[in-house]
């Protein structure tokens, strides 16, 4: 019997234009979701979202490999609809902001658990199968909606501000940042920390740019961040498209 061939990895090498873009892509999420469940009846709102994130989905298992355009729209989709989840936990079912906060972390560890029984690794650079990728689809949900939670947390509970908490958040990142390359972290615990913190770190700064002046922050409103954001992330994977910057970064980890 054949073996069918693994396909090509379906996500992006990590360099400094992925951590831009998902930084860039957790604050769009932030004030989207914010603006639709403001636009439109709050269910109406959800349903856009989630709409979005099963065609964003649709889209990328759909594909064989890394689609630079398709991968992003899931991230930001992933973005809106996690940061939708977090908040209907907070404002619809009354449960606090620390409570969901540990619950959401909870799940990550164990999708991190299952992951790595079933694969033996949680490396983005192992996603070749669809097994990988749904763990990994699943642990980005997951690091979205505990980012939330944990900058509304100490945004709000602990009086801190947004733009506080994008300081407090921009400082937390920079411990796996030195710890991977001057202390020799470990690779994957490196990227995993790091990449839970662009969470609340580009949603704490997005909220400081659109919330009002009552509540800490510059008022330029939900809308007009959005689409600011919206504009450079699509500079951002326009570039990374005609360059192929990840795609020829992967290969000479490959080869």
């Amino acid at each position: 019997m054949k073996i069918p061939k693994p396909l090509a990895s379906k996500v992006p090498a990590v360099g400094i234009f992925f951590w831009i873009t998902k930084i860039l892509t957790t604050g769009m999420g932030e004030t989207t979701s914010d603006w639709l469940v403001t636009h439109f009846v709050p269910e109406i709102g959800v349903a856009i979202g989630g709409i979005g994130l099963l065609v964003a989905f649709l889209l990328q298992f759909a594909t064989k490999r890394y689609v630079p355009w398709v991968y992003w729209l899931a991230v930001v989709m992933v973005s809106v609809f996690g940061t939708m989840a977090a908040d209907l936990v907070h404002v619809v079912l009354g449960i606090p902001y620390i409570v969901s906060s540990i619950f959401f972390a909870v799940a990550l560890a164990v999708i991190f658990v299952l992951w790595y029984v079933r694969e033996k690794t949680l490396s983005i650079h192992s996603i070749t199968t669809t097994h990988r990728e749904i763990f990994y689809w699943a642990t980005v949900l997951a690091t979205f909606a505990l980012g939330t939670a944990v900058g509304d947390l100490t945004a709000v509970v602990f009086h801190f501000g947004y733009f506080v908490s994008g300081v407090v958040f921009a400082a937390i990142i920079l411990i796996p940042a030195i710890g991977f390359y001057w202390f020799k972290f470990n690779e994957v615990t490196a990227f995993w920390f790091a990449y839970v913190i662009t969470r609340p770190l580009g949603a704490s700064f997005a909220d400081w740019m659109g919330v009002s002046h009552a509540r800490g922050g510059l008022a330029w409103g939900t809308g007009p961040v959005s689409l600011a954001l919206a504009i450079l992330i699509f500079g951002c994977v326009g570039y990374l498209t005609f360059t192929h910057l990840e795609v020829e970064r992967a290969r000479r980890r490959a080869s």
